[in-house]
């Protein structure tokens, strides 16, 4: 196995970390069980998050081991360069069988949200949705200032928690990132997985065009992205005879 411990909990997670397997396969807190699996697991007064990855077919194996990051090193890797865009990053650990990457774990803290960006999305009656809007707009513009770019930038990797009339928002699922200055086109796409209705994109979009003046038609660009990748899955669906949903 290997392992790294963010310096600050390097002394208190080492046994954590050289048991993870133990304490994953015990917990039965599960947040989330689909491809990957995360489980909410309490350690020393700490309470973690604990991703476990699929564990890769053949070639990924190759790949993870010899010519490209684990999926549990670049999140651990690009958390710290997101700093308080994403909860607090603790470590990862990577299991090798036959000299390969097998198992792989990625360790943050809890961030105890209330509620994700889907709701308001889809609710038309959520409270204070208006302003949930407009702090949203805020965020990812100072996520895009930064120059971030979510690659699943969808309604359930945004966590929100409301605290004293105020909104902190955090992006999670973390290993597909990108880091580069970006354009108003790739501004307006990041929008796009949101799967937003009009109505609620226009909200989104207009709030964030009042702070970033750079581009004088991004809430057209934003609805042209959304409703270009909604017909692209809608495509997809058809093809597999799904029921579409716009």
């Amino acid at each position: 196995m290997k392992y790294i411990i963010s310096p600050q909990y390097k002394e208190k997670f080492e046994h954590f970390f050289k048991n993870i397997q133990n304490y994953f396969h015990t917990q039965t807190d599960n947040i989330h069980k689909a491809r990957n699996e995360l489980k909410v697991i309490p350690y020393e007064g700490v309470s973690t998050v604990v991703k476990a990855f699929k564990v890769p077919n053949i070639i990924n194996k190759i790949a993870y081991t010899f010519f490209k990051d684990s999926k549990a090193k670049k999140s651990y890797d690009y958390s710290l360069k997101l700093g308080d865009f994403t909860p607090t990053p603790i470590g990862y650990i990577e299991f090798f069988k036959n000299g390969l990457l097998d198992e792989s774990y990625f360790v943050s803290e809890e961030f105890i949200y209330d509620f994700t960006i889907r709701e308001p999305l889809l609710e038309k009656d959520f409270p204070n949705r208006e302003s949930i809007f407009k702090a949203f707009a805020k965020f990812t513009l100072a996520l895009h200032n930064a120059g971030i770019f979510h690659e699943d930038y969808s309604p359930g990797n945004i966590l929100i928690k409301k605290e004293n009339g105020n909104y902190t928002f955090k992006i999670v699922d973390v290993n597909r990132m990108r880091f580069f200055t970006l354009s108003c086109d790739e501004r307006a796409k990041n929008f796009s997985k949101l799967w937003a209705s009009e109505e609620a994109l226009t909200s989104i979009a207009t709030a964030y065009a009042k702070e970033y003046t750079e581009c004088s038609d991004f809430v057209q660009k934003a609805l042209h992205y959304s409703l270009q990748n909604k017909k692209i899955k809608n495509f997809k669906k058809r093809l597999k005879g799904k029921e579409i949903d716009w």
